[in-house]
């Protein structure tokens, strides 16, 4: 695949669109020559460090509650290796290809800041395996969130030493295969290389990374869907105008209400019922900036903390320079842990919401548009169980929105006496995001029904259009069929993000501009 850019690791800055366009080979990660010489100067202070026998956690002592317990020089090179091996403890389904990609990446940035004391050599074979797409297998469980996430880092990092599987070329195939079929052989680490490997937070930060890319794909439909579903029951454009949200300045409730006047500008169905009698809409329509724009803000500041935690250190010890060594905490995954808990109830809200406008729009309370969204009911169900499937979901990620990082329980004989949680916090995440997008698409069904009904009125060029579009994919349903078989094609429409994608076009073409005054931090990772 071809390359749009280069990417110097340890030296830019790395953002979580970055890490995604590394992972899929949009973009090439290298090694500068300045860079290099960072991680060798690093690399030789730890090499001096054990010629003066000077005592230093994880160059030359055990690790955790052993850490005075002191290593030989003879044993410093075991050391390293038997802490790959035996924290190899991972269990459960492994994690998908993509992921462990991400999490290698920003491992190596990490790394090749020069303050971990990693020999080039090690660098550069994890950089092989990112150019090779030979990736380690990493099981999902058994990160506490606290010293790193050690257990997955560790089967990350197994491959180094000829241990462990790989996805390559389409199989899962044991470490040894692919060194005979690439003529490689297994690092020897050398002192300190095994825990710079395994302690950093790198497998919460690509869970973080993925819950920014994806929720951001949720937030965007959402708003659009909603504002399809504003349409189909005839809602009141009043609730998003600028002068309302100017009054109470939230950027996530400003950026919502321009979204939705932008994509109702030019709407014929606005006009038609500009003078009706009702007074107010409920709140899943009236509310959708509020609520859609706290789960802007809860990403705005998951975005942020991730960027940091991107360009951030954090193994242990720290090589700060040859006088100076130090033993923290960088490792603790809190930072990221909390944040994504308060994404996981952002996402879990905006299926909440969405699943109140799906059973709105099924009560027949909107002139001209039948209950269940279907004429002929009674022989017909119409869309009534479509929403039976957005309660189950949505009731499910409520069940999985209690934060993880609340939880610590103490490991390592005491010495980590308090843990994040955070790699649940981020599978949490992630799932209830899942379940979001299949929420997001039982509505886009339901909206396109609704909308139905108000032609020949045309609403905004962009919702028209996107209309006409899910109308290629999805028949307007006047008797009832297998709707799984629509719910999937509305999944894959969302995953794909081809209504956003239609959207970006035709505004292109159109020369709109989005009217809101946050584009830039809301619309870019």
């Amino acid at each position: 695949m071809a390359t749009d850019r280069t990417f110097h690791f340890g030296e830019d800055h790395l953002t979580a669109s970055i890490a995604l366009g590394l992972a899929h080979g949009t973009i090439k990660g290298v090694l500068s020559n300045k860079c290099i010489q960072n991680v060798n100067a690093s690399h030789q202070r730890v090499q001096r460090i054990v010629e003066r026998g000077d005592t230093v956690y994880g160059i030359n002592t055990g690790f955790g509650p052993l850490c005075n317990t002191k290593i030989s020089k003879a044993d410093t090179k075991i050391l390293q290796s038997n802490i790959l091996k035996s924290h190899s403890v991972g269990v459960g389904k492994p994690i998908s290809p993509e992921l462990a990609k991400i999490m290698l990446i920003l491992k190596i940035h990490a790394l090749a800041k020069g303050y971990s004391g990693i020999a080039e050599a090690t660098l550069q074979r994890m950089l092989w395996h990112l150019e090779n797409d030979a990736i380690p297998v990493v099981p999902s469980q058994g990160s506490v969130g606290a010293s790193g996430d050690l257990a997955p880092l560790s089967h990350l990092f197994l491959p180094l030493i000829g241990l462990g599987k790989v996805e390559y070329q389409g199989k899962t195939i044991p470490t040894q295969e692919l060194f005979d079929s690439n003529d490689l052989k297994p690092l020897e680490l050398g002192p300190k290389e095994g825990l710079a490997l395994i302690n950093g937070t790198q497998f919460i930060a690509a869970h973080g990374v993925m819950v920014v890319h994806k929720l951001q794909h949720c937030l965007r439909h959402a708003d659009i869907i909603g504002a399809m579903m504003l349409e189909g029951l005839q809602g009141s454009m009043k609730p998003f105008f600028e002068e309302l949200h100017q009054l109470r300045p939230f950027k996530g409730n400003q950026h919502v209400a321009g979204r939705i006047r932008t994509l109702l500008q030019g709407s014929e169905i606005l006009e038609d019922h500009i003078d009706c009698e009702r007074v107010q809409d409920p709140y899943s329509l009236r509310c959708m900036p509020q609520v859609h724009g706290a789960s802007r803000n809860a990403w705005l500041h998951l975005k942020e903390l991730l960027e940091i935690e991107l360009n951030s250190v954090t193994d242990n010890p720290v090589i700060i320079n040859d006088e100076l060594t130090i033993s923290g905490g960088n490792f603790h995954g809190q930072p990221l842990a909390m944040a994504l808990d308060y994404a996981a109830l952002a996402a879990s809200e905006i299926g909440n919401i969405s699943d109140r406008r799906i059973y709105l729009a099924l009560e027949g309370n909107s002139p001209g548009v039948p209950k269940l969204l279907m004429n002929d009911t009674g022989i017909n169900s119409g869309y009534m169980i479509l929403q039976y499937t957005s309660a189950a979901l949505a009731s499910e990620n409520k069940s999985l929105c209690f934060p993880a990082s609340a939880d610590s329980i103490p490991t390592s004989l005491g010495q980590e006496d308090h843990v994040s949680m955070g790699s649940i916090s981020g599978r949490k995440a992630l799932n209830i995001i899942e379940n979001v997008e299949k929420i997001l698409a039982i509505e886009l069904l339901t909206s396109a029904q609704a909308f139905e009904y108000r032609k020949p009125l045309k609403s905004g060029i962009l919702l028209d259009e996107i209309h006409t579009f899910l109308r290629t994919k999805v028949a307007f349903a006047e008797n009832d069929r297998v709707f799984a078989d629509d719910i999937e094609k509305g999944i894959e429409i969302i995953q794909n993000g081809e209504i956003i994608d239609l959207m970006d076009r035709v505004m292109d073409e159109k020369q709109l501009k989005w009217n809101t005054p946050h584009l830039q931090e809301f619309e870019t990772y």
